[in-house]
């Protein structure tokens, strides 16, 4: 899904900045989805996210 403008004279500096900033965050590695530590942490409990909490 990469756009690339027609004429680049067309393109105001924003725009350009724009496509250059997603060019560079599509670039880099995304972290894994799904993993061990999604599912730890969707089935902690709500007094193990807080230590100091406890009674």
């Amino acid at each position: 899904m990469t756009q690339t403008p027609p004429d680049e004279s067309a393109e105001t500096p924003i725009q350009r900045a724009l496509r250059l900033k997603r060019a560079a965050a599509d670039a880099r590695p995304k972290p894994p989805r799904g993993g061990k530590f999604q599912r730890e942490q969707a089935a902690m409990t709500p007094g193990k996210s807080k230590p100091w909490m406890k009674v």
